[in-house]
């Protein structure tokens, strides 16, 4: 297969994954009934939040002939990540660092929740970057405060459970407090997990479940990742009142949850394309963290022992890995599971990869333009060294976004309107 046949057929799969878990196909049928009664509130959050808003107004007026004046909501997602709706008020807000939009998109969220009666159903929708998106800080906790913590945090290598543990307990929303302020109305969420193991807890930080996590958790991690917190998050974090609602809690009586798309679904699409080409579809996990440079390394000698044994096949795999920045370049994880991957597999003839954020943006500065990840091709490092660049020292420099940029190997399909977190396919040729 030629480069340019192999790159389309990752394309392909990429593609498939992000189409199963887009709130179009998704969505209508797990929305509930309207309300016998009351108002419908409608409160989405997170990098779907655009189409899920988009797609549920569209059911409700359209296919139901539901009340208009009987609708109410908001979403938020992240900037660029918009969709247009009639009804509902959409913000864009920023991620992976929170902003003023976020801080006034959650408060209308809050303030519509609180304001629900018995006779109204609470809608939320609920996607990977609502815990960005729908920023409230503790009482005493300044928007800068937390900017600066989530900075630290995303630089630290925490992992997803680990910086959501942190946030839920600085929050008016997350961690379960959603549902409490909903109180009495029947609360039903609906969500798209991009987390590993499609914990409710984790999913946009959890503001509609009962959360098992404590403060002291929360402050163990700073510990951990030698994090020196702002003054005020560290005053918070030792505050009673910031403790989350948990298990058993009288406020999620009238709360249900449905995970209406899983990285695992984006998996099961990519591997019927893959057997329809005639290959051997190989899923490592759809869960998968760590390093991902230490995570590139594992799959290159996974893809070189195929390749030894004459087998054709596509090492699939998911989940959330983490960089550790030490350097000062531009990048995410899937960029940098990219290019350590080529350096691991060092021009090995017939293996071809693509690592993308489904979301459509992995890492960098929190613009809708960054690219989503990167592809690795058998003259990748080849190609490097005629260009006069140095893979080993953009790796150290957490640059793989100017490495493969100088390439023109960036993954770059723009935003998608979901999140089922990252796909990597390792295409191994005999």
């Amino acid at each position: 297969m030629t480069d340019a046949a192999a790159r389309a057929f990752l394309d392909k799969l990429f593609t498939a994954a992000v189409a199963a878990a887009h709130p179009e196909t998704c969505l209508p049928p797990a929305l509930p009934p309207p309300p016998a009664q009351g108002r419908l509130i409608l409160l989405a959050a997170g990098k779907a939040a655009g189409s899920m808003l988009e797609v549920a107004e569209r059911h409700y007026l359209d296919t139901l002939g539901f009340d208009p004046a009987r609708l109410a909501g908001i979403g938020v997602a992240r900037h660029g990540y918009g969709r247009p709706t009639r009804r509902l008020e959409m913000v864009e807000a920023g991620h992976p660092v929170p902003d003023a939009a976020g801080l006034a998109g959650a408060q209308k969220s809050i303030d519509l929740a609180a304001s629900a009666t018995a006779d109204d159903l609470v809608l939320v929708l609920l996607s990977g970057g609502a815990s960005a998106n729908w920023i409230a800080p503790a009482m005493g906790v300044e928007l800068d405060d937390k900017r600066a913590l989530t900075r630290a945090l995303l630089r630290s290598g925490a992992n997803i459970t680990e910086i959501n543990t942190v946030r839920k307990h600085l929050s008016r929303i997350k961690g379960g407090r959603l549902a409490v302020l909903a109180q009495p109305a029947r609360v039903v969420t609906l969500a798209i997990s991009d987390v590993p193991g499609d914990d409710p807890a984790v999913i946009g930080s959890g503001p509609t479940v009962p959360d098992p996590s404590s403060l002291a958790e929360a402050r163990d991690v700073l510990a951990r990742y030698r994090i020196d917190p702002p003054p005020s998050v560290a005053v918070a974090l030792r505050d009673s009142a910031n403790e989350s609602p948990k298990p058993g809690d009288a406020a999620f009586a009238n709360a249900e949850y449905h995970l209406i798309a899983r990285p695992a679904d984006s998996f099961v699409a990519a591997e019927q394309l893959v057997r329809e080409a005639g290959l051997e579809p190989i899923l490592i996990g759809d869960n998968l963290e760590g390093e991902a440079r230490e995570v590139a390394a594992e799959q290159a000698a996974l893809a070189r022992a195929l390749k030894a044994d004459g087998r054709s096949a596509v090492l699939l795999s998911g989940g959330e890995l983490t960089v550790t920045m030490r350097g000062q370049g531009r990048g995410g994880p899937n960029q940098e599971f990219a290019l350590a991957l080529a350096v691991a597999l060092d021009g090995a003839l017939g293996i071809h990869a693509v690592a993308g954020d489904t979301d459509g943006t992995d890492g960098g500065g929190g613009d809708a333009s960054d690219p989503a990840g990167a592809y690795v091709t058998p003259d990748t490092l080849a190609r490097a060294a005629a260009a006069g660049l140095d893979p080993a020292a953009f790796l150290a420099n957490n640059d793989s976004t100017g490495f493969f940029e100088a390439l023109g190997d960036l993954l770059t399909p723009g935003p998608t309107c979901t999140n089922v977190n990252d796909f990597r396919a390792v295409f191994v040729e005999n």
